[in-house]
């Protein structure tokens, strides 16, 4: 349990009670309370006629009542006076802190429930187990999301979620590392992938704005299972992993729509050469200049259609043609044929792939 928790609960009820209040710890050293200088202080008799009463008592000008957790008590509130409006105070005090404990111990075993599960440190026949003692409904609808800030901020990159996503019982902020923040978000059944990368457009967008955080998101496929968790973090990752090497750009990268580069980033490194050996001999990628490379990629980004890419380039169509042609000659692939232009999208894809990526055998 927080000592912050505690201190924050005991300062807004010290106007209220008008008196002073605090909480002791199991070993009798005062955790918190409205008078901040007695914070530290031992009360030993306290705690020593408590072991033996779950009953209010009065010692010293103080009447003390434990905070009951389950079968035993941990913690032990206090409020100033001997008389019945400091008993009921005490018990007022015990009751709404015990509640706010066990809110707060069940927040908690349920986020190390959760980061367990996505980390593979549980095993599958524990998970309903565990479910059912911390009353998880294990058949929501939920998706991952794995946040990655890129550029430092005044805040943590935890809390600047959590700020986010504060005191819901549905959603799940986790930390698994310095720079990586993971969001366990549940859904609507039938939610469909469009809104769930809108939502992430929306956190990234709101961490930019309230804390200049620059951040990119790997968004795993949604579960209807809570044992599915694990895996929809894996497709999290490896979204991130493959939107470094082919999408660059986006910042927010759902492993639903990788495509193809998802095939590529789990080829060997050797089979991947012997692909571009076979099509491009003697080496004839290497041959094409940067004016080349971005009438292919225009090309590719109008659909293999002419007209609009000589519109899009500002050339004549002829020109495009002659440019088209010239790629023919040089690499023996024709883009203006689909079966060629697939081929050589795919190369340029595998090509990127090997020079961002260490071998893999």
């Amino acid at each position: 349990m927080s000592n912050r928790l505690f201190q924050g609960i005991i300062h807004q009820m010290s106007e209220a009670a008008d008196r002073t209040i605090g909480v002791i710890d199991e070993n009798g050293v005062i955790i918190a309370c409205s008078e901040l200088v007695k914070i530290g202080e031992t009360r030993q008799e306290a705690k020593d006629e408590l072991i033996y009463t779950a009953e209010a008592v009065a010692i010293g000008g103080y009447t003390y009542r434990p905070i009951n957790s389950g079968t035993k008590w941990e913690y032990i509130v206090f409020v100033e006076g001997e008389d019945k409006m400091a008993d009921k105070l005490a018990s007022i005090l015990s009751i709404s802190l015990a509640n706010i404990k066990n809110l707060y111990d069940e927040k908690y075993d349920r986020n190390s429930f959760i980061k367990n599960i996505i980390l593979d440190n549980i095993l599958p026949s524990d998970i309903y187990i565990k479910s059912k003692e911390l009353r998880f409904n294990t058949e929501e609808t939920r998706v991952i999301f794995l946040i990655k800030f890129l550029t430092k901020t005044e805040v943590l990159p935890y809390d600047a979620v959590q700020n986010i996503f504060p005191d819901k019982t549905k959603d799940y902020v986790i930390s698994v590392g310095e720079t990586d923040v993971v969001l366990v978000k549940e859904l609507k059944p039938g939610t469909d992938v469009k809104k769930i990368e809108k939502l992430a457009k929306s956190i990234a967008d709101t961490l930019n704005s309230e804390f200049y955080a620059k951040t990119v998101i790997g968004i795993g496929t949604a579960v209807e299972n809570i044992k599915d968790l694990a895996r929809s973090y894996k497709e999290a990752q490896v979204a991130l992993e493959v939107g470094k090497v082919f999408d660059t750009e986006k910042n927010i990268i759902s492993y639903e729509n990788l495509g193809i580069g998802r095939l590529i980033y789990q080829l060997p490194t050797t089979l991947c050469e012997m692909f571009l050996q076979e099509v491009f001999k003697n080496g004839s990628l290497d041959n094409l200049d940067r004016e080349t490379l971005l009438t292919i990629q225009s090309f590719f980004e109008n659909n293999l259609n002419v007209s609009e890419t000589s519109r899009k380039l500002f050339v004549h169509r002829n020109t495009l043609v002659y440019r088209l042609e010239k790629i023919r000659k040089i690499t023996g692939l024709d883009l203006r044929e689909f079966d060629h232009a697939i081929t050589f999208k795919v190369a340029l894809m595998v090509k990127r792939y090997l020079t961002t990526k260490p071998a893999k055998f």
